[in-house]
């Protein structure tokens, strides 16, 4: 069986073989766009692993009767299922397929990156739900790394997210792109639509220094950057100062885990933007291209080496909203709290619940507000209770952000202290529009949202 495919051998026809992630890759390869070049270990290969392995049997009684809503639960099943993978043993001829395209690719620091059959579609976009290994270098740890790719199909938040969705954990494959890693001097998300209000006129860039993870996570707070589609012209530009980015490790062995690192930004840099007007209008107009070419708008992670853009993933968007031009409603005269970057439209009601990591999304009930430092992807549960969302880090284009769009949740996000500004069991309202978080019931609400 032929293990491995090369980025210009596939397109975006190809999902059951290389997943979403790879066919788009493919696609954008074809297409003449900027990608790093690599290769993609087809989901065949991970589905002939588990058969392998004898596999099946053993993760569906892990699965068997398990409560997804009961997250201690969840999580000790999915170590388990996880633990299983880890120590199973890929069979040799994929193994030497893989070391064989590594070296073929030129070996060096690679991206090794998982891509679910069931994941980009233009209904479903599983943001987040697998793992992405950066700066892994060694043929070995390579394959080691692409074998962590697939056990990550268990994670907790994926097993979860499957569930919810009603797709079957053993009908969906996870194939692994590994490309040429980009040592991103920047990097970020476009939009080629304005994500919060869905307008299709405008172009939405954020950015930040390092590693794209920085932006992806929320960790970083990122510059943003306003286009005008058709002209290309800089609308608008909000600089946020960096103190710190991500970045690969001085001290990295090539294996998948501990080859990244977080590291200061040179004082020089970090109080200025992130790109220029002519950086921004040059990526602006390749994300115009990239939406031309699928005819549908477009959420693109970029980034930005030796004078050059690169894109390393492309997907549809999946959170538009109907525009609505009608007047935003009554004026507020209740006493804003807080305020922050407007990330999912809607107003939202409820109990504050701060929570400080994954461990505490239990204390969530419905119609709650949750705050938060940051979400990762283990807080979907607990944002799926939620009424309204506020994280105090994060841009348009954080976790938090997108899967509150996908939800329909409103939140905001980069609000300061939020975790100690709003006690918890504290009444707000959330008008995730305008970014503003009012003190109790308030009255502001857009018309489209009534």
């Amino acid at each position: 069986m032929r293990s491995v495919v090369w980025f210009s051998e596939v397109g975006k026809e190809d999902l059951a073989l290389v997943g979403g992630k790879g066919a788009n890759l493919g696609e954008l390869t074809r297409a003449g766009i900027p990608v790093p070049p690599g290769f993609v270990v087809t989901a065949d290969t991970y589905f002939e692993f588990i058969r392998a392995n004898g596999l099946e049997q053993r993760i569906e009684a892990e699965l068997d009767g398990l409560d997804v809503h009961n997250s201690k639960a969840l999580s000790e099943r999915a170590a388990n299922i996880r633990r299983l993978l880890m120590e199973a043993k890929i069979p040799e001829e994929a193994a030497v397929q893989i070391r064989e395209a590594y070296i073929r690719l030129g070996e060096g620091a690679v991206a090794v990156r998982s891509s679910a059959t069931a994941e980009d579609l233009p209904e479903a976009s599983f943001a987040g739900q697998q793992s992405t290994f950066l700066n892994v270098s060694g043929a070995d740890n390579v394959v080691r790394a692409v074998q962590a790719c697939w056990a990550s199909l268990f994670e907790a938040r994926a097993i979860f997210y499957r569930e919810d969705g009603g797709y079957r954990h053993l009908d969906v494959g996870l194939a692994v792109p590994v490309q040429r890693m980009v040592q991103s001097e920047k990097s970020g998300v476009m939009f080629t639509v304005e994500p919060v209000s869905s307008d299709p006129t405008k172009i939405t860039i954020e950015a930040v220094y390092g590693l794209g993870e920085g932006i992806v996570s929320g960790e970083l707070s990122p510059d943003l950057y306003m286009v005008d589609k058709a002209s290309l012209s800089v609308l608008s530009v909000a600089a946020t100062p960096q103190r710190r980015m991500f970045a690969r490790s001085a001290q990295t062995s090539g294996a998948h885990e501990g080859a990244n690192a977080w590291v200061p930004v040179a004082e020089a840099l970090a109080g200025r933007r992130k790109l220029t007007d002519d950086e921004v209008r040059e990526l602006a107009a390749i994300g115009r291209q990239v939406e031309e070419h699928y005819g549908h708008y477009q959420d693109i992670e970029w980034a930005y080496e030796g004078g050059h853009f690169y894109l390393t993933q492309a997907r549809p968007v999946t959170t538009m909203q109907e525009q609505n031009s009608q007047d935003a409603g009554e004026v507020e005269t209740v006493p804003v709290l807080l305020s922050g970057q407007p990330a999912s439209p809607g107003v939202g009601f409820g109990i504050v619940r701060v929570v400080n990591g994954p461990e505490e999304i239990d204390i969530v009930r419905a119609g709650d507000v949750l705050v938060a430092e940051m979400t990762t992807p283990d807080f979907v549960p607990a944002m799926k209770r939620a009424s309204a969302i506020i994280t105090e880090r994060g841009g348009r284009t954080c976790h938090a952000a997108i899967v509150s769009r996908e939800l329909g949740i409103p939140c905001v996000v980069g609000a300061g202290n939020a975790t100690t500004m709003l006690a918890a069991e504290r009444a707000v309202t959330v008008d995730g529009s305008t970014g503003s978080i009012y003190d109790g019931r308030a009255e502001a609400r857009l018309a489209w949202a009534e």
